[in-house]
């Protein structure tokens, strides 16, 4: 099943089991059912609990806070995750602080869903990767869609939880099949006994002691290294663990730091502009934690450039991509 239809599903279940979910969006309605399909058939089935909004970002997402404020479980969706700096006074200063501002007295378990991310050549301001900008939001959990996740574990997870989330899609994960229990894909896939929820997967061909590096990923730049790596592997016996988060913040470190303390070398990769972004914080924590045992320092591969074209070869160079990811990897391991 492909990512969009399986998160389809999956929204059709949280309004089956919660009848405190409601869904609003710009054009979410039938028959166009959202820019990217996800929501199609929902609103005809569903007619007064999922409902089109105006062209505002910044008022659809303050009345999802009142209605989550009211003890509704609202599900918004922006439509492109530029637009998420339209509404980030709403995210960063309310929705996330009111448990705190009311010492827990109330709660605003807001769940806001954007696509982001290049590849459709969809120009400069709707092909960002923005999420950097809301980790460590205090009471904000940032959590990415990936096709190793079951999108129905991770709602029901936030829907039992009272904290807001924000939910990363990337665009080009839509299409793509999700993996499946004991599909082989590159390696054995494990959660690695990790206590934290969502769990980090791990995907490696061989036992971790013959892996060399560790490469953390998350969302559809986790399936490109996947594919890179399965390749060297193959290829060059170039052994690597990849390792594929939900939840970018707060940051579970430990299976991070497991897989780290063995192979001794780091390389993340993300769909960003340089500088101040997750990798880069993924890499000071494991080096703080890891301090001497590392037997290089951490790579970080935060790849887009500073402004995205529309044309398919530009937006190619400007975007993290297959060979940017191998070159990376091999500077890593030499």
């Amino acid at each position: 099943m492909i990512y969009a239809r399986a998160l389809g599903d999956t929204l059709r279940h949280t309004l089956e089991s919660d009848p405190r979910v409601v869904m609003l969006g710009e054009d979410i309605l039938d028959p166009y059912g959202g820019a990217f399909k996800v929501t199609r058939g929902l609103s005809t089935d569903f007619p007064t609990r999922v409902r089109g909004t105006p062209i505002s970002e910044a008022a659809m997402t303050g009345v999802s806070a009142g209605l989550a404020l009211a003890g509704f479980r609202p599900i918004a969706e922006i439509m492109f995750g530029d637009f998420l700096a339209l509404c980030f006074d709403q995210i960063a200063n309310h929705i996330a602080k009111y448990g705190a501002m009311y010492n827990s007295a109330v709660t605003c378990p807001v769940v806001i869903r954007t696509p982001s991310g290049g590849g459709r050549g969809y120009g400069p301001t709707h092909s960002q990767s923005l999420e950097k900008h809301f980790l460590g939001v205090p009471h904000l959990r940032v959590v990415a869609g990936s096709l190793w996740h079951d999108p129905v574990t991770l709602f029901e997870d936030f829907l039992a939880d009272d904290l807001p989330v924000l939910h990363i899609e990337h665009k080009l994960l839509y299409p793509l099949n999700v993996a499946t229990d004991g599909e082989a894909r590159f390696a054995a896939i494990s959660h690695d006994g990790s206590a934290g929820f969502p769990p980090t997967v791990s995907l490696r061909p061989v036992a971790r002691e013959d892996c060399s590096l560790s490469v953390v990923a998350y969302g559809y730049q986790a399936e490109l290294a996947r594919r890179v790596l399965e390749r060297l592997a193959i290829e060059e016996e170039l052994f690597a663990e990849l390792l594929v988060p939900a939840q970018l913040s707060p940051i579970d470190w430990a299976p991070l730091e497991r897989s780290v303390s063995v192979t001794g070398s780091l390389l993340t990769v993300e769909e960003s502009t340089g500088g101040w972004t997750w990798g880069t914080e993924v890499a000071a924590g494991l080096g703080s934690r890891l301090f001497g045992r590392l037997r290089r320092a951490p790579s970080v591969l935060a790849s887009a450039r500073d402004v995205i074209p529309s044309a398919p070869d530009a937006e190619a160079e400007m975007l993290v991509g297959a060979r940017q990811i191998e070159d990376a990897v091999r500077e890593a391991v030499t």
